[in-house]
Parts: C-alpha cells; sequence; structure tokens
C-alpha cells in the first residue's frame, strides 16, 4: 500500500475516537506543550533499557528517580549523586505496584515473621492493579470495605486485618473512586502502636499514582511520605499529574536496604554490566525525556502554580454543581483535582443516564457504583487535568445542567435508549 494511503486510513479510523481533551474519565495526560513532544518525537527510537548505549537517557533516568525521591522526602539522598536514590521509571503505576508489592513479600519472607501464606492489607477501592499482583504472585488479599459516606479505609480496619502472615498495608494518596486521600499518618501511627506492642512489623505501601504530582505542592506540612518512617514505598504516576504523554510511572523505596538485592538482576549482553529491577524490558526512552522536561521547565513553583490552577477550576466547577438541585457533592477537587458527585435519592433518573446524555454533548464523564460495601451507591466523576481551562468547566457544567433538565422532561438516557430497542 502506498504509505500516505495507509496513512490516510488509519488516520481516518481513528477520528472515530472520543476528543481525549474532553475525556474526563481519564486521569492520564491528554495535552503536553510542542517542545516536549518534539523531544518525545526524537527519542522514540532509544532503548532505555540499554543504558550502556545510552548513557544520556539513563543519566536523565537517574536524574528523575532521584528527583521523585527527593520530592517524597527519601532519607539519605545526596544532591550531587542521582545514584543515591533507590527506585526506578516505570511502564505507568501498575509496574511500579507489581515491583513494590514483590519488594515486600521477599522483605516478608526474609523476616521469618510467619509461616503461612502471606497476605496483603488493603481497601475494597484499590486500583485493579493490586488485584493482578495478589493473583499473579500468590499473595492473598484483604479487601476492606467501605461504607455509605466512607470511601477510605480507616487505621481500625487495617489493625484488624494485619498478623504475622502480612507482608504490607496499602494506603491511597488519591483514590481512584473520589479524589480523597487515607489517612496514612494515622494508618502508620497504628501500626506503629501495633509493633511496639509486640506485634508485627508490618510496612506501609504508600500507592500514590494519583496524588504524588499533587500533594507535596498542594499540601506541602500534610505527612503521607518517607517522613513517617514506616513508609516503605511509594509508586506514582508521571502520565497522570506528573504532567507527561503515558506511559510512565517510578517506584522509589526508602533506602537501599527496603529493596532486597535478590530482586535487582544484572546483564551485560548489552554491552555494559547493568542493574535492572523491571517486569518490563524492552521500552523506549522518550517518556523519561518527556518528564525530564516537565521537571526541568516548570520546577517546583511550576508544578504549585499548575496544580493550583487545577484546584482553583474544579472549586468553581464543584460549587457551580452544589447549585443545581439535584446533585450531591462528594469530593470538591480540593484535595486532588477530582470531583465526585452523584443525585440526591427520589430522582427518576441515574447517573448513567447522565453521562449518556453528556456523551451525546461529546464529553466523557463516568458513571459507576462505588467498592464494596457501598455497592448500591453510583456516582459520577471529573477529573480536571492540564489543558483543561475554566472555560470548558462552565461549559461542563451547562452541559450537565442541559442534560438534568433534558432528562427532567423525559428525554433522552441510557434508560430510555434500552427501552426503545426493546
Amino acid at each position: 500500500m502506498d504509505p500516505d494511503q495507509a496513512y490516510q486510513f488509519i488516520h481516518d479510523e481513528l477520528m472515530l475516537d472520543g476528543s481525549s481533551r474532553l475525556n474526563l474519565a481519564t486521569f492520564v495526560t491528554t495535552w503536553m506543550d510542542r517542545h516536549a513532544e518534539k523531544l518525545m518525537a526524537e527519542t522514540f527510537d532509544k532503548n532505555m533499557i540499554d543504558k550502556d548505549e545510552y548513557p544520556a537517557t539513563a543519566a536523565i533516568e537517574s536524574r528523575c528517580v532521584n528527583m521523585v525521591a527527593d520530592l517524597f522526602n527519601a532519607p539519605g539522598l545526596d544532591p550531587v549523586d542521582p545514584g543515591s536514590a533507590t527506585g526506578v521509571s516505570t511502564i505507568g503505576s501498575s509496574e511500579a505496584v507489581m515491583l513494590a508489592g514483590l519488594a515486600l513479600k521477599w522483605r516478608w519472607r526474609a523476616r521469618g515473621a510467619g509461616s503461612g501464606t502471606p497476605n496483603l492489607v488493603l481497601g475494597s477501592n484499590v486500583q485493579v492493579v493490586w488485584e493482578k499482583f495478589c493473583r499473579y504472585f500468590e499473595v492473598e488479599p484483604r479487601y476492606l470495605p467501605m461504607a455509605h459516606d466512607r470511601y477510605v479505609i480507616t487505621p481500625e480496619q487495617v489493625l484488624e486485618a494485619s498478623d504475622e502472615n502480612t507482608i504490607g498495608a496499602v494506603a491511597i494518596l488519591g483514590t481512584t473512586f473520589t479524589g480523597e486521600l487515607e489517612p496514612i499518618a494515622e494508618i502508620v501511627a497504628a501500626l506503629d502502636k501495633l509493633a511496639a506492642g509486640g506485634g508485627p512489623d508490618i510496612p506501609v505501601h504508600v500507592d500514590a499514582a494519583s496524588g504524588g504530582f499533587v500533594v507535596p505542592f498542594l499540601h506541602p506540612d500534610l505527612s503521607w511520605d518517607f517522613r513517617l518512617p514506616r513508609v516503605a514505598s511509594i509508586n506514582v504516576s508521571g502520565h497522570k499529574y506528573g504532567l507527561t504523554y503515558p506511559g510512565i510511572g517510578f517506584v522509589v523505596w526508602r533506602d537501599k536496604e527496603s529493596l532486597p538485592e535478590d530482586l535487582v538482576f544484572r546483564v551485560n549482553y548489552l554491552g555494559g554490566d547493568m542493574p535492572t529491577f523491571t517486569l518490563n524490558f524492552s521500552r523506549p526512552g522518550n517518556q523519561v525525556v518527556g518528564q525530564y522536561y516537565n521537571f526541568l521547565r516548570l520546577g517546583r513553583d511550576g508544578y504549585t502554580a499548575i496544580m493550583e490552577a487545577l484546584r482553583d477550576t474544579c472549586l468553581r466547577i464543584s460549587g457551580k454543581l452544589r447549585e443545581i438541585p439535584e446533585l450531591e457533592v462528594i469530593t470538591d477537587g480540593s484535595a486532588i483535582p477530582v470531583i465526585a458527585f452523584k443525585l440526591r435519592d427520589g430522582e427518576e433518573f441515574d447517573v448513567f443516564d447522565v453521562s449518556h446524555e453528556l456523551r451525546a454533548r461529546d464529553w466523557q464523564v463516568p458513571a459507576y457504583t462505588m467498592p464494596d460495601d457501598a455497592t448500591d451507591v453510583a456516582v459520577l466523576r471529573i477529573v480536571v487535568r492540564e489543558g483543561f481551562s475554566a472555560d470548558l468547566g462552565r461549559m461542563l457544567c451547562d452541559a450537565i445542567a442541559e442534560s438534568l433538565a433534558a432528562l427532567r422532561k423525559g428525554k433522552g438516557g441510557h434508560s430510555e435508549a434500552r427501552a426503545f430497542a426493546h
């Protein structure tokens, strides 16, 4: 096939995708400036794992890992030695979670604390990758249920579920369902008390996929990271509020002792002796380059300004939603730029009807049920990302109001579509 024809064929098919900028379902970055795009296009062909052949890209990765570890207050970092941080870049937080979970399991086994099946304590509100980790690596998941008006785990739940076979407890900094911050400092304090009383010494992993590049800038005094000695590891998604195109993530450990040495492999068949701790091997270096561009271009002040702007946009949107009688706002976007809201009781339509109506207006706003034990609560969620302006927020609020008005009149909605189909 002629290359121009092949291009046009695929280009035209992709027109059927929705507009990524109007996709308020995803946390993933959908806009970067042209300089970042140019750098990333220039480095598609560089294999991130081949550090001997691409030493500059490898050095950039080390700097990024060091910056992330410093952002999370890892102890003992040398500011002039990027190699002083213990961590690695990954393909998003999914790979990062797998690596962190493996380190927890290996450390539990080395402690010889228990003789039964290893278990992991985590909320039913975790992202599905945690379920995958437990199934793939034979760890018993101990899911802590949610409740009406409580969509995060509690220290009491963590203590009740923990025993000598617990490899770790997972706390979330910015949940997928509502964007809330779990009470990490309180969970750590409860586990500290448990260990001090002769109970099991259980490390904490913080899943900061969504909040890791937000909370340090919006809530710098909040203790959730390596300032808490029991926090052993943290993962974060660079392709979420790290503001980089997918897929890039990081996992960092408190120190070298937190990452078991026998999990690290060394290979020399790419031209040099290279330590590696990844599930994936070959991957392009352009995502790390894009992340480094953001770190260099924006710095702490730039990230702070962007996160403050996103929060302000969230507060404007949630304020407008509160003025709509049918709606109840659950989270207003002040923790991380995520708004969750639901319909008040007694409406003749549901949130899935509202989502359907919004999609007909080109807006992608997901509707879903909350995790166990609150599955009878259904909500809508808006993720505000860079590139989503206050003006777009105003238009979104108008679209929500119009959708509700149409549903009030009995026009539209997925329920009506189903009835018509039957």
